[in-house]
C-alpha cells in the first residue's frame, strides 16, 4: 500500500511548489482556489479511492503524512491531511470521519478557509473544540496542530487576525480584550510550533507571553493607525505628505524571538502591499529580513508578497523602492534557490520599470553568489 501512495505524495507537493513558483499568471494565485475546488484534485481523489471505508488504511496514509512532515518540514503534507479527511466527509464516509477525532475541528477549518475569515460564531466553536480535550485525550492536539500548519489555514487566521486588529481600532478597543484575536494567537501558536510538538511528542498548547497581547499588537495597531492617518491627510490640501515611523527596537526584538510575532508582521506586510502603501511597504519590509526562523523566506508568503509587489510595478522606476525590496530584503537570501526563483517572477513582469542599471546589479549580485 507504501508503495502505491508514495509516489501520490511526490506529485501532490510537486504540483503544490509548481502553483508557487509559476511565472504565468501575475495575479495571486496559490490561495485563490475554493477548498471544495482544491480537493477534486486527482491526487487527493485518487488517495480517498484507495482508502474507501478502511479505516486502517486512513490512519496509514496520516501516519505517512506525519512522517514525511517530520523527515522534511514540508507544511504541504498538513494541507493534504486536511484535503483527505474533507474529501471523506463529501463522498460520506462516515466510517472513518465519525472515528476522526479532527473530524468536526477541521470541518470548521474548512468553512473558515472558504470564507477567507473566521467570524465569532465560528471563532467559539473551535475554541469550544481546543478547550474541550479531554484529559488523556492530548495526543489529539497533534493532529489539530498538523490541521491548522496547513499554509491554507494559517492564511486564513493571518488574514482574519488583521481583520480583528482593525476591528478593534475602528472600536476603540484593546487587542487583548478580544476573545477573537486570543483565539487567533492560540490557533497561530499551535500552527507554528505543529513541528515541534509531533516531533517532541509533547502536547500542550505552546505557552502564550501575555507581552504579546499588551506591548506587541498594540504596536501592530498603531502602525495601522499611522497608515490610516497618512491616507486621509494625502486627501486634504495643503497638508505635508506624512512619513511612517521606524519600527522600535522592542517590535525588533519581537519579530526576532517570537514566531507569532513574526507571522502576524508577515500578514501586517501583505495587508499593506495588497493596498499599495508604498510608505508603509517601505517602512515594513526591511523588517522582514529579521523574522524568526527566517520565516518570510518561506515559499508560501513570498508567493503571496511578489503577487502584490507586482501590481505595485510602477514604484519600481524609484531607487528607494528598489532599494528596500531588493537590497533590504531580496538580495540579501539569495544564495537560496527558492527566493532567487521568486525573484525571477517579479524581475519576470516588472523589468520593463526597473531602471538598467539596477538590473545588471542584481544579476552581477547573482553571479557573484554562485
Amino acid at each position: 500500500f507504501g508503495d502505491e501512495v508514495s509516489p501520490l505524495l511526490s506529485q501532490y507537493i510537486k504540483e503544490k511548489e509548481n502553483s508557487l513558483f509559476s511565472h504565468e499568471n501575475s495575479a495571486q494565485t496559490f490561495y485563490l482556489a475554493s477548498p471544495k475546488l482544491r480537493r477534486q484534485s486527482e491526487v487527493v481523489q485518487r488517495l480517498a479511492d484507495m482508502v474507501g471505508k478502511n479505516v486502517k488504511l486512513y490512519d496509514m496514509v496520516l501516519q505517512f503524512l506525519r512522517t514525511l512532515f517530520l523527515r522534511t518540514r514540508n507544511m504541504h503534507y498538513c494541507t493534504l491531511r486536511a484535503e483527505l479527511l474533507m474529501a471523506l466527509h463529501d463522498q460520506e464516509v462516515n466510517d472513518i470521519c465519525s472515528i476522526d477525532p479532527c473530524h468536526k475541528f477541521t470541518w470548521c477549518v474548512d468553512a473558515c478557509i472558504r470564507d477567507k475569515f473566521i467570524d465569532s460564531k465560528r471563532s467559539r466553536e473551535l475554541q469550544g473544540f481546543l478547550d474541550g480535550i479531554r484529559r488523556g485525550q492530548e495526543f489529539v492536539l497533534g493532529d489539530l496542530s498538523m490541521v491548522l500548519c496547513d499554509p491554507f489555514s494559517m492564511n486564513t487566521v493571518g488574514l482574519s487576525m488583521m481583520r480583528n486588529l482593525q476591528h478593534c481600532l475602528n472600536n476603540e478597543s484593546l487587542p487583548r480584550d478580544s476573545s477573537e484575536i486570543v483565539l487567533l494567537v492560540r490557533m497561530m501558536g499551535l500552527g507554528l510550533g505543529s513541528w515541534d510538538m509531533i516531533d517532541s511528542q509533547l502536547f500542550r498548547e505552546p505557552k502564550l507571553e501575555s507581552s504579546l497581547f499588551t506591548k506587541f499588537l498594540p504596536m501592530i495597531s498603531s502602525l495601522m493607525v499611522e497608515d490610516h492617518t497618512r491616507v486621509l491627510s494625502a486627501k486634504l490640501p495643503e497638508e505635508p505628505p506624512l512619513s511612517a515611523t521606524a519600527p522600535s527596537d522592542l517590535f525588533l526584538t519581537f519579530v526576532k524571538e517570537n514566531p507569532i510575532a513574526s507571522f502576524t508582521t508577515l500578514y501586517y506586510s501583505l495587508q499593506v502591499t495588497r493596498m499599495k502603501d508604498r510608505v508603509a511597504a517601505c517602512n515594513i519590509i526591511p523588517v522582514l529580513v529579521h523574522c524568526e526562523n527566517e520565516r518570510a523566506y518561506e515559499d508560501t508568503f513570498l508567493h503571496s508578497l511578489i503577487s502584490f509587489l507586482i501590481a505595485m510595478s510602477d514604484e519600481f522606476a524609484h531607487d528607494d523602492f528598489c532599494s528596500v525590496v531588493f537590497d533590504d530584503y531580496l538580495l540579501p537570501g539569495i544564495s537560496r534557490e527558492n527566493v532567487f526563483r521568486h525573484l525571477l517572477r517579479l524581475l519576470w513582469y516588472i523589468h520593463p520599470k526597473v531602471p538598467q542599471g539596477r538590473l545588471q546589479a542584481i544579476l552581477d549580485w547573482h553571479t557573484a553568489q554562485q
